[in-house]
Formats: C-alpha cells, structure tokens, sequence
C-alpha cells in the first residue's frame, strides 16, 4: 500500500505553519501531539478561506437551499404548504431570508474558526494573527496583524499551507455590490431577482444550484459543451436536465468577456457580441495559489507556471525542510486532500509512518441539487480499455427507497477490473451522495472487490442498496 517509514533528524523539531487552513491546522494537531513545537501563522482567522469563506459557509448556503427544494418537491409526497384550501394548489408560501440565511452561515464559520483555535491552543501550539513569509530555508518573518513590528521565527521545518484567492478578470472586476466573488457573496440580503454565474465548474455549478434552490432566476454561462467540465458526462447531463427542469438557464459554448455594473443591474457581454442582463452577476472562474511575495523564489521553492508550489507525494517541496499543503499546490482544491497533505507532512518529518498520497483514491464530492460523488477511475478511462476495466451503472430511479423519497434522478456505477472483480471506482449521483460514496472508496482504497461489497448486507430499503446491486451484477464468476 505505499507505507514508507522514515527517521527524523530532529528528536524535538521547532515547526512553524505558515497558513491556518486545513492543511495547516491538520498538520499542527499531529506535530503536537507527536511532541512538536508548533507554531502557526494565519492572517485570516484559524480554518483559513475553507472555514470563513469558503466551504463551510457555501455548504451551509447550500444546506438552506436544499430544504427549499424539498419542500418544493414535497406535492409528490402528499405535503401541500400554502395560504389556499385547494390540496392541489402549487407550492406558495416558501420564502427565504437571505440576510438570515447568510448571518447563520457566518456565525457558523466564525464559530468553527474559534473551536479550531481553541483545540489548537489546547494541545499547546502557538497561534500567531498575522502574516508570514519565507527570509530563508529555515527563517520566517511575522507580519503582525496588530501592526506590530516585525520580528523572525526560526524553525528547523516549514510548512506552507497558504492557500488560494478568487481568480479575477481585467473586464470584470467584483464591486461587492452587484458583481461579486465566492468570498463576497455573502453580503446579499436578499435573494437576487435574476443572478448570472459565470463560469461552470464546480463553484459556478454550487452557486447556481443553489441560488436557484433559493427563488434566484439563475443563468449559468460555460465555456464548455457541458457544465462540470472534466466531471462524468452522465452525471453532467443528469444535473442539466434537472437544471432545465427547475428553470435554470444553461448558456453552453458561451465566454463572458465582460461585465459590467448598469447601477440597476448587470451586463454580461459574451465573446461573440450578446448581451445577458441580469440583477447581479457572480464570478466563478477559478482561482490563484497565494505564493506571491512569500519569498519562496529568494528560498529556491519550485513553482510551476501558474504559481503552484511543487511537491511529491509526501508534501516535500525542492527544499530540504520545506513542505507545503493545500490548495497552493495545486494537487486537488479540497480540503480533505489539504488535510492530507498536511498530516502525511509531519508524519514524514517526525518519522512516523508515511502513506504517500494516492490520488486515484481521493472521493471528492459536487454539493448540487442532486450531488454528484467519485472516486478512482472514471468512466473515460474504462471506455479507454474496455478490456482492463468494465462498469455497471444502476438508476436510482429503480430504488425502492428512492422510489418513497420521490427521487427520480440520480444513479450509481461502479467500476471494476476485468477477471479479478477489484472495485476501481465509481460515481453516485444523488441525495447525499456525499455520504454513499463512502463504501466505493473505501473498497478503492484498500483494493476489495464486487463481491466484497455484494456479499455486505445492505439495509433494506435504503440508496445504499443500489451499491450493493450494482456491485452484484459485476459479479466475477469463478
């Protein structure tokens, strides 16, 4: 499995922690408790941009659209909500208030940014407000966030889990009034009459799922054939179909080259010449590792072209003594890889055993309406070599409990190696398939196979028994 043990130089290492986010705050748990002396420097606040802007609240947003959607569907389960006597009339009376909406969300981050720096302190890592940066292999200067003066840390290993920022456009640059990034569209206090969201990718795809869940008439602009570029194109296709469904307008093929304030709304000009008029407009259009000015040039740190920092499957960057974690190196933008990174970092400089990051074996999850989650290899990739792999997709809409939950989109592949019947990935696509690609991924990662999964009682009736079911009909006959 990859499980490497190392000997360290230092008995009791000084370790400082530049970056307070999931690959930071991870790693600072585990040099504590394996007896480090850890320091860490956040600028923000502990949690980093993924606690205070990032995902918790767009999942917390997202936790508020979805019980809009299912009271929206909740007619097809016999429950009416509405002024009128009429049993049969629409849905009328759902309303939501953003400014609640977002003042939860915020105090929720604020909150977890609090108990991450409480748990902290508690083990005794040193938190320090402010901003660093590399003077040397082994020096870092603290910019207090207090204006303090500045003063250096000495350390004998650095780890820089510094994170990213909202890309931007020359032509359309975020006013936080009706052009906003992911960072600042949680000062809304009302939901926006008519919301266009440029860019399709994962951020572009949660937002306007969920602002359309919210009452938002929502236009999604991608640049691409689908949404979700790079995602299952069946998953894709499931979650534009529910999109056109739900009155979510998708303009496929389109790039925005500008956007403009009118001061009573927005306008969203695309490359060939159209015009899209909207109330507000939200840009999602990537992001930028936050490696500038940090000295990593001056150190000698690797960075590729677009700024990520480099490293190997341990974290290590190009210099000895320096690792780095998270977002800012451009591994995969999630927080559970952030955390991992950080975690397989000190246990590589403390000398504990190391399991390098693999990542086929990192589930990663898509919080629409319905989620889309996966893991290992994809669909692409068995149509690649049909002969080295096979797959099995099942409807969700043949569940029996999906079937009481009036859910009729959404399914589950499994993928599976041709002969020995390994399970090598799969997709779900689904209400909280967040939770049900859990199994899939655990039989990636410790190579189970079809039968495996199979031969595990499933509860009846429950979505997971489609796993099972998918897995039963790739069943390896011997």
């Amino acid at each position: 499995m990859g499980t490497v043990s190392v000997q360290t130089e230092f008995a009791n290492p000084k370790l400082v922690i530049i970056g307070g986010g999931p690959g930071g705050y991870e790693a600072a748990l585990v040099a504590a408790s394996l007896g480090a002396e850890v320091t860490v420097i956040e600028e923000q606040g502990m949690g980093g941009s993924a606690v205070l802007t990032d995902v918790v609240p767009s999942k917390t947003l997202i936790a508020s659209a979805d019980t809009m959607n299912r009271f929206a569907d909740a007619k097809d389960l016999g429950v009416h909500v509405g002024d009128g006597q009429d049993a049969s009339e629409e849905l009328n009376n759902l309303r939501v208030d953003l400014d609640t909406v977002n003042v939860r969300l915020l105090r929720l981050a604020a909150t977890q940014s609090r108990d991450i720096k409480r748990g902290l302190e508690r083990v005794g890592v040193r938190v320090v407000q402010g901003r660093g940066r590399l003077a040397d292999q082994h020096t870092v200067v603290v910019s207090p966030s207090d204006d303090d003066a500045e003063y250096e840390l000495h350390a004998n290993v650095v780890l820089l889990a510094v994170g990213s920022h909202p890309r931007e456009m020359d032509t359309a640059k975020p006013d936080g009034e009706r052009i906003f990034n992911w960072k600042q569209i949680y000062q809304l206090t009302e939901i926006p009459e008519k919301l266009i969201v440029v860019g399709s990718g994962v951020t572009g795809a949660e937002f306007a799922s969920a602002y359309n869940g919210l009452g938002s008439e929502v236009t999604l602009i991608s640049s691409r054939d689908q949404v979700l570029p790079g995602s299952d194109t069946d998953a894709a296709q499931v979650l534009e179909n529910v999109f056109e469904r739900r009155g979510l307008r998708v303009l496929s093929r389109s790039r925005a080259d500008s956007v403009e304030n009118t001061g009573d709304g927005v306008r969203v000009t695309l490359s060939d010449g159209r015009k899209v008029r909207g109330s507000h407009c939200l840009l999602a259009v990537g992001s930028i590792p936050n490696t500038a000015d940090m000295g990593l040039e001056e150190a000698g740190v690797a960075m590729d072209e677009r700024g990520h920092i480099k490293v190997d499957s341990v974290s290590r960057t190009s210099v000895p003594g320096i690792y780095a974690a998270g977002d800012c190196t451009g591994v995969l933008p999630l927080a559970s890889v952030a955390a991992m990174q950080g975690r397989i970092a000190v246990a590589h400089i403390l000398g504990d055993t190391v399991h390098p990051l693999h990542t086929g074996e990192v589930a990663s999850n898509i919080f629409t309406s319905p989620e889309i989650a996966s893991v290992g290899i994809s669909q692409s990739d068995v149509e690649a070599d049909p002969t080295m792999f096979t797959g099995m997709t099942m409807k969700l809409s043949t569940n029996p409990r999906a079937k009481m939950m009036a859910v009729d989109d959404g399914f589950v592949k499994i993928f599976a190696r041709r002969g020995s019947g390994t399970v090598m990935g799969g997709v779900v696509v689904g209400p909280r398939a967040s939770e049900l690609i859990f199994p899939i991924a655990l039989a990636v990662t410790h190579r189970l196979g079809v039968d495996d999964l199979s031969d595990t009682f499933a509860v009846y009736p429950s979505l997971s028994g489609t796993i099972a079911e998918a897995a039963r009909r790739l069943h390896v006959h011997r």
